[in-house]
């Protein structure tokens, strides 16, 4: 991910949100006070975004569930753990990226929850849309790819 394209899709956290399990609720009916109109299901809502503050949490998310797919007692159920946490894995390698590509993804991973934090710092102030970062797709080491794929052909 390009550092363009990861501000295109950056949303600062300073304006109203709320704490949701993983990350940040930025509906402003919730934010303001009234009832999730989704019944609270955060990991499905267009409004729900990740910061760098919340990678570590999704880190320990995803061994769980790898954990729970070893676990499992027949490989069906491995494949069917697998199939369901493959949209958050996504979401978790696009934060990976956007959180790389402005220079957070050091700072993000070395936040020890366990201390105080500065709340108002870029880590946890600067989120994404998880369905935004989900989508991204990895399109190699270079940014340029697409460019050049096909450069024998001669354009007019």
């Amino acid at each position: 991910m390009t550092r363009e394209q990861a501000e295109a899709i950056m949303i600062d956290l300073t304006r109203k949100s709320t704490p949701a399990e993983g990350g940040f609720c930025t509906l402003q009916a919730v934010v303001d006070g009234a009832a999730c109109p989704w019944q609270m299901d955060c990991h499905n809502c267009e409004k729900f975004v990740m910061s760098g503050a919340d990678l570590l949490y999704w880190h320990r998310k995803r061994e769980q569930w790898r954990m729970l797919a070893e676990r499992a007692p027949d490989p069906k159920v491995a494949d069917y753990l697998h199939q369901v946490f493959e949209p958050t894995a996504r979401a978790i390698d696009g934060l990976e990226k956007a959180l790389a590509a402005v220079g957070l993804l050091d700072d993000a991973l070395a936040l020890d929850l366990r201390l105080p934090q500065d709340y108002f710092g870029r880590v946890w102030a600067t989120a994404f849309r998880a369905n935004q970062l989900a989508q991204h797709e990895d399109h190699g080491d270079t940014d340029f790819d697409d460019e050049y794929d096909n450069e024998d052909e001669v354009t007019p």
